[in-house]
């Protein structure tokens, strides 16, 4: 017999059995749907993980800093983040770009109004590189000197401390800011208590210098530290900490890595591709720096994303597996009702090859029914969780069924369900003809 006989004749055999037929295919329906549920919710939650990473920065960007952890456990040592690291970690293969750092805490003040902010001494001739956009106004040029770029959220900082209700939201994104930075004149100064209402100075302590700055520009969000910092010129913000240490008011930084004028206090590394991340940060590492990125924790949400989907996953091949063995179950019954009908087809010359096919394509087709309903009863499941999880999760899907999980869920079911139908359909290729023609 051909194949399509075969098909043909399988499928008959089928719509002859319809109870049986209906009840094993709703079994593999739901196996099969229960996989692909279990599934769905954990590629939904590592979907949902690695959007939230991505939020949190730049996937392409390494952070370097001034210290490492030796081969004694909790022992710090200090090497230098200098010119000359830069220098090397820029001839890393794969290392698009490389920007140094130096911060220190400073107060701006405006008039009347004062904010706290951590200031930020970088080359202006990286910030492009690093997809630094403003909102308003400019970036840093190389022939800034005095000029300062605001972080997004930076302008909602300042506030009047002479008022003594002085209720601000550093978050507020709905009105206008307190100050407009862009083009003002600004202070900058390393005294704290510049503009406050109450002053404790010490009687022999310097005054603290007074630096005029002009806000040029307001970054666009891009939720991580760059909304909360203001960018300046490193050959300026390295003058400001000369002078600073010279007149004693900054004692504390004296000697500490970071703040002296040829070290930095940490490098940021952009990488030209996701894929490199890994490969340069481990050689940063082998060159002896504590280097941290966010794949670090993408790799660690991967482990748990797998364990997770791995459970899930195996609850669902519970129900598969229940119906697995009900397609054997049906196969074998079938057997049973149709050996004398076995026995007159070997008569008639039928390849015994053939016989075996015709069962196996059976149970493959249970498989095959099954894994198509249970697929259409996935997305519909999919459908309703995702609507009425969409309040929970604030519109994020909680259940994904991307195209491989669909596909590969009906190829599954019908594997399933053609290995459940092996043992039957040996059992009935070897059947003896003339014992199943007697058989009643």
């Amino acid at each position: 017999m051909n194949s399509k006989d075969l098909l043909k004749m399988s499928f008959q055999n089928l719509i002859r059995r319809k109870s049986r037929t209906i009840l094993t295919v709703i079994g593999v329906m739901i196996g099969t749907s229960s996989i692909v549920i279990m599934l769905s919710l954990g590629i939904a939650m590592d979907k949902a993980f690695h959007e939230q990473i991505a939020e949190m920065g730049n996937l392409n960007i390494i952070e370097v800093h001034n210290y490492y952890y030796g081969p004694d456990e909790g022992n710090i040592e200090e090497i230098k983040l200098d010119d000359k690291a830069v220098a090397s970690f820029e001839q890393i293969p794969g290392v698009e770009a490389v920007m140094a750092r130096k911060s220190m805490y400073l107060k701006f003040a405006s008039g009347k109004l004062v904010a706290e902010v951590d200031v930020v001494g970088v080359k202006p001739e990286n910030l492009e590189a690093f997809d630094f956009e403003v909102e308003e106004g400019r970036l840093l040029t190389i022939a800034d000197k005095e000029a300062v770029v605001f972080g997004h959220f930076v302008p909602n900082f300042f506030y009047n401390p002479r008022l003594k209700n002085r209720d601000f939201n550093p978050w507020n994104n709905d009105g206008p800011p307190p100050v407009d930075l862009v083009n003002s004149k600004l202070i900058l100064t390393s005294d704290m208590q510049y503009g406050e209402r109450i002053r404790n100075r010490e009687p022999d302590q310097k005054p603290a210098k007074l630096y005029d700055f002009k806000g040029v520009g307001i970054l666009k969000e891009n939720n991580d530290e760059r909304d909360y910092s203001a960018y300046i010129n490193m050959t300026s913000l390295e003058k400001i900490i000369k002078e600073e240490e010279k007149n004693n008011r900054n004692e504390q930084y004296r000697g500490i890595s970071g703040y002296n004028t040829d070290e930095y206090n940490s490098i940021k590394v952009k990488c030209s591709k996701i894929e490199l991340v890994s490969s340069v940060q481990e050689t940063i590492k082998a060159m002896g720096f504590q280097a941290y990125s966010l794949t670090d924790m993408i790799e660690s949400v991967k482990k748990q994303s797998r364990t997770m989907q791995g459970i899930l996953g195996g609850i669902g091949a519970v129900s598969l597996f229940v119906a697995a063995i009900g397609i054997t179950n049906t196969m074998i019954m079938s057997i049973y009702e149709r050996t004398r009908e076995i026995g007159v087809i070997k008569v008639l010359g039928a390849d015994i090859k053939d016989i075996k096919k015709m069962f196996l394509i059976e149970a493959g087709l249970i498989g095959f029914i099954g894994g198509i309903i249970g697929l259409l009863l996935s997305y519909s499941i999919s459908l309703i969780l995702n609507k009425v999880g969409s309040h929970l999760t604030g519109g994020s899907n909680i259940s994904v069924i991307p195209i491989y999980l669909a596909l590969g869920s009906v190829i599954f079911a019908s594997i399933v369900g053609i290995i459940s139908g092996y043992s039957p359909a040996r059992r009935a290729m070897n059947l003896s003809a003339l014992e199943a023609i007697r058989s009643e």
